[in-house]
């Protein structure tokens, strides 16, 4: 089972002029991939950032890209929880297209208050629906095919 998954087309926008995409529009593309797993969790940002003046910065990124994707190519981002720590959530991204994987981020996020910019346990809710997903995928992993 995937913990997250979402299909996006590569755009005109994505690319640099060689019609290749071009990694700064990647790391947007996987910011609001991101973005899209916290209200998919029940969790999401206006709700986080505004009401509840929580934020996910990301603390640690980092990149590998396998294989170019063009302009109009069929990108599958499918992100999966690796560790949920005190503050800190690892997660491991695989972004692929028709012909095999692309490129894979591992990124980590960090609770903070956004009143002191400090980093701050996960509150009770959102650690347990964090919990829950990586429950259900590791369940899906034991369960053969």
């Amino acid at each position: 089972m995937k913990l997250f998954s979402f299909d996006r087309e590569l755009r005109f926008g994505d690319c640099d002029p060689s019609g290749i995409a071009y990694f700064p529009s990647y790391l947007n593309i996987l910011n609001g991939v991101v973005e899209d797993f916290w209200a998919g969790l029940g969790f999401p940002w206006p709700e986080l950032i505004a009401i509840r003046k929580i934020g996910t910065p990301t603390v640690h990124l980092a990149c590998d890209f396998s294989r170019p994707s063009m302009f109009g190519d069929l990108l599958t981002f499918d992100l999966r929880i690796v560790k949920v720590g005190g503050s800190s959530l690892h997660l491991d991204h695989v972004i692929s297209g028709a012909n095999g994987p692309r490129w894979r981020a591992r990124q980590i996020l960090a609770a903070t208050s956004l009143v002191d910019h400090h980093a701050i346990p996960w509150p009770d809710d959102i650690r347990a629906a964090l919990a829950a997903h990586v429950r259900a995928a590791e369940g899906a992993e034991a369960t053969p095919a």
